[in-house]
C-alpha cells in the first residue's frame, strides 16, 4: 500500500509558494516538490526536520480518521525524528 501526503510551503531560496509531497512506496519515504500546482513533474527533495514533523502530524491525523496509516508508519517517522542530528554549527 502507498501513502501520499501533500502540503504547501515557501521555497527557502526564492520565497515563492511550492507544493510538497511525501510519498511512501515500497517501504521508503520520498519527498518531492513542484513550483506550480498543475506542473506534471515532481522534483526530488532532501527533507528538512520541519518536513518530517509535518509528515508525522499528518500521519497522526490521518490515522485517527483511519485512512490507511499504520502504527508502524507513525513509529518509523518518530524514529527518524528521534535520530535527527543537529548540524555541527548548532551542537554545543
Amino acid at each position: 500500500m502507498s501513502i501520499e501526503i501533500k502540503w504547501k510551503d515557501s521555497d527557502p531560496d526564492s520565497g515563492e509558494r511550492r507544493f510538497l509531497r511525501a510519498a511512501k512506496f515500497g517501504g521508503q519515504w520520498r519527498f518531492s516538490y513542484r513550483m506550480q500546482r498543475r506542473d506534471v513533474r515532481w522534483r526530488s527533495l532532501e527533507p528538512t526536520r520541519e518536513m518530517w514533523e509535518h509528515l508525522l502530524d499528518s500521519l497522526k491525523r490521518r490515522y485517527r480518521r483511519r485512512e490507511g496509516v499504520s502504527d508502524e508508519d507513525v513509529e518509523e517517522v518518530e524514529r527518524v525524528l528521534g535520530d535527527w542530528r543537529k548540524p555541527i554549527d548548532e551542537e554545543e
